[in-house]
């Protein structure tokens, strides 16, 4: 008959060999197998499901094998010391050899104990066991698959949609939310989205639930994941429609530990969760056994529990089917012997279930990698399609299948309220909930950020006044904003790591002012594009090193080139001389010393003037006229030279003296430099000094109490701005990420802020914010080296070493 070929092809598939019964064996007594207990709930859908399913399975193995397995089922009412004490029983008064179930981690891990100390193997029906517990208990064997790969899918579905917050709901009483948690949480990262809030709901509707929602409903974050069992969900949902959170905006995804049910799900059921999206176990329905199992299970399942709305299997019943399997193979292949040797033969199982192959590897089977995305609409819900964990989003499984990494493509979600836009997952905040916005109360540049304590009000909160370019130009993005941004301002007194980390604290919603974009505080918060010009420089003084230094007449030209002009001159005036004693008398007579005189007379004053009218030979003349033009190009050489050396100014020392030496360097109180400096330049900490006023900066400069200061580049045009003589900027420039205003990470306004502050710098009113503050600071003369103007020359200049030394030495003996 047909119905025995399909239970004869299941066996073949599942043993790998032929058991065939004869017909004459019609009559004779089928043999008991083993003794299997299993522990499921009664008075939920999944224990109904996986009751039916294990009758089902026995059945189809005694019809296979002409082998009976007597089965003994309790219920546990989901209760972990019922569950454990149903263990207990099961073991020592009917001998069950194996136990299926239950179906939760509370109760499996009171169960396993009982079956490890007994020897007795427990096939655990729970979504996802810890990895330790097949360690601690080593007679439990994880039968139904690993599903926290639904994590990744649900990021996935996040990522679609482009939300950067979620919060996530569970049931209070709930322990596997330690495991899932972890996962859900490593791949929201992954995509770019963080857990704004974690709520621990009481599994029971109360006030404090009432509570949550309200504090749920006050934030901004409108993306909510539930986590929980089915009966806790559906309390869940009631509420959240009770409360208007059910409607536009909101959006909400359920995991498969909720939408595994919802073909039982009823009408009224459905009317309280219209527009939720969830996760669901894939079943295979293209498997050979499927269909049978399909048709038999609802025939047999309506029979029991009429009462029950739909009478479809889902993946509860095929989970128990499989596993009832392994066991009734294992005890079969094992010669009906349990303990151990049932375990190895548990462990050696290799066959084609109802949806899915069973073969275990570490005492657990293959996880599950490919889950349905279903969206529930109406009286019912729609299969959208599939995420794969290898390929992404897909409307089917198939080899022709076309995959994506947005689920945008699977068809048109029905989103809550019914609109059939794209929620945005976030709210703006009112009046009523405005930002928390926080200002570093000892910003060393006060043009920047500046906080002025205000009286008091009548309920007690102190009113600030904060002004300063970074407030400036937060609000001129608030004015580019195509919303209202409501805020206030609170001054804080710390480092400005501790600033930026109270938004992971939660205390604020954003810090604004000169807060560097720093790569440490983005484990904390993230930063808009930085808003000032980026980068680190060396503000040090200015001191001309040639002014004052001797024999400086002499440094335009090189020793040698001093040596070559004298040669040629002399020689020139040689020439010239011996040409015109020919006919000039005067140049023959006179003594050999008064000749070499006159020679070097004529050498030397043709550098300065032209005796044209002295010179009698045409060939002197052309010799002269070369000399000349030679002449003019090195006293204008010269000049130049001089002059240059004069009116640049040039830095003393330069940066490998500084950093070589013993110099000591200046930094802002309260910033990231101090680590940057030691960690990043490598200077050691005793020669680096915080300093806590632009006065301080300048004073120590001067008296060169530290050699160079370090600013980030806005801070040193306003710093220059200031000082405006006797300082300047040393190269080469550090890379840092300059100044920009800090949010939680995810927030989901931060896209529109950063398009605002684009908007705001290409209209050219951040370039005059900035011109504006730095055209307000007054130039304020330092005492320098440099003071007295361009530098002149002294008599220093035109002194040898020694009398420059014998000098130096009266003045100190003159001062002492």
């Amino acid at each position: 008959m047909k119905h025995d070929w399909i239970v004869l092809f299941h066996l073949y598939s599942f043993l790998g060999l032929v058991i065939l019964a004869r017909g004459d064996r019609e009559g004779t007594s089928a043999s008991v197998t083993g003794v299997v207990g299993a522990i499921v709930d009664d008075s939920c859908r999944v224990g109904k499901e996986e009751r039916v399913a294990i009758k089902m399975a026995l059945q189809d193995f005694h019809k296979a094998t002409n082998q009976s397995l007597i089965p003994h089922i309790r219920s546990s009412r989901r209760d972990p010391m019922q569950a454990a004490l149903a263990a207990r029983h099961l073991i020592t008064r009917k001998g069950v050899q194996a136990i299926l179930g239950p179906d939760t981690w509370e109760e499996m891990s009171l169960v396993a104990k009982v079956g490890t100390e007994n020897q007795i193997p427990v096939l655990s029906l729970v979504n996802a066991n810890p990895k330790w517990a097949t360690e601690l208990w080593p007679f439990l064997v994880q039968i139904s698959p690993n599903k926290l790969n639904q994590m990744k899918a649900i990021a996935a579905i996040v990522q679609s949609w482009e939300w950067h917050q979620v919060n996530v709901l569970y049931e209070d009483n709930s322990l596997m939310i330690n495991d899932v948690l972890p996962h859900l949480s490593s791949a929201l990262r992954e995509v770019g989205a963080e857990i704004t809030r974690l709520v621990a709901l009481p599994p029971f509707v109360s006030s404090s639930m009432t509570e949550e929602f309200e504090r749920l409903k006050e934030g901004q974050c409108r993306v909510f994941i539930v986590h929980s069992s089915v009966e806790f969900a559906l309390k869940l949902f009631e509420k959240a429609r009770e409360m208007k959170m059910m409607e536009k905006d909101y959006v909400w995804i359920t995991t498969d530990a909720i939408t595994n049910l919802v073909h039982s799900f009823n009408a009224s059921t459905f009317s309280s969760m219209q527009g939720v999206l969830g996760v669901k176990s894939y079943l295979r329905e293209d498997e050979p056994h499927w269909q049978d199992f399909y048709h038999r299970f609802r025939k047999r399942f309506s029979s029991e529990y009429p009462k029950e709305y739909n009478y479809e299997p889902g993946i509860f019943a095929v989970q128990a089917y499989d596993a009832t399997w392994t066991v009734a193979l294992a005890m079969f292949r094992g010669n009906k012997k349990g303990g151990q040797e049932l375990l190895k033969q548990i462990f050696k199982s290799d066959f084609h279930g109802v949806s899915r192959k069973i073969q275990l590897d570490d005492r657990r089977v293959a996880p599950e990698h490919i889950f349905q995305i279903i969206n529930v609409v109406g009286k019912g819900y729609n299969e959208l399609g599939f995420w794969s964990d290898q390929f992404g989003f897909s409307e089917t499984i198939s080899k022709n299948a076309i995959y994506n990494s947005s689920m945008r493509g699977l068809g048109q979600v029905f989103w809550p309220g019914g609109p059939w836009y794209i929620p945005k997952g976030w709210t703006i905040p009112t009046s009523s909930n405005p930002l928390i916005i926080g200002v570093p109360n000892n910003s060393l540049f006060k043009q920047f950020m500046n906080v002025e304590p205000g009286h008091d009000d009548h309920l007690g909160n102190s009113n600030h006044s904060v002004s300063g370019f970074a407030v400036n130009v937060f609000k001129a993005m608030l004015e580019k904003l195509p919303f209202y941004l409501p805020h206030y301002f609170v001054p804080f007194d710390g480092s400005y790591n501790e600033l930026v980390k109270q938004i992971y604290l939660k205390k604020f919603d954003a810090v604004i002012g000169d807060v560097a974009i720093v790569a440490e505080r983005y484990k904390h918060a993230e930063f808009t594009h930085p808003y000032t010009e980026t980068g680190l420089v060396m503000v040090v003084p200015v001191r001309s090193k040639t002014s004052n230094k001797a024999w400086l007449f002499l440094k335009p030209f090189t020793v040698s080139m001093w040596v070559v002009i004298a040669a040629v001159n002399v020689y020139n005036g040689f020439v010239v001389w011996l040409i015109e004693r020919n006919h000039c008398p005067d140049l023959k007579e006179g003594s050999l010393p008064n000749q070499i005189g006159t020679l070097f007379w004529l050498a030397f004053s043709t550098l300065f003037s032209l005796h044209g009218e002295k010179l009698h030979s045409n060939l002197s003349r052309m010799t002269m006229l070369v000399w000349l033009f030679v002449a003019l190009v090195i006293t204008q050489t010269y000049t130049a030279n001089l002059t240059s050396m004069l009116t640049v100014q040039q830095l003393e020392p330069d940066v490998e003296a500084l950093q070589s030496g013993n110099a000591m360097f200046g930094y802002c109180r309260g910033s990231y430099l101090e680590s940057y400096l030691i960690e990043v330049l490598g200077y050691h900490k005793s020669k680096i000094r915080k300093f806590t006023s632009q006065e301080a900066y300048a004073q120590a400069l001067d008296s060169r109490e530290i050699s160079a200061v370090f600013l980030e580049a806005p801070l040193a045009k306003l710093f220059l701005a200031r000082y405006c003589r006797g300082f300047t900027i040393l190269k080469p420039t550090y890379k840092v990420g300059g100044f920009g205003f800090a949010f939680p990470r995810g927030f989901p306004l931060l896209p529109s802020i950063n398009e605002a502050l684009l908007q705001v710098a290409e209209s050219g009113t951040l370039r005059e914010l900035e011109m504006n503050m730095l055209e307000s600071e007054k130039c304020t003369e330092v005492e320098t080296d440099s003071d007295s103007g361009p530098p002149s020359l002294s008599l220093k200049s035109f002194w040898t070493p020694n009398s420059l030394e014998a000098n130096d030495g009266y003045n100190k003996t003159q001062n002492q």
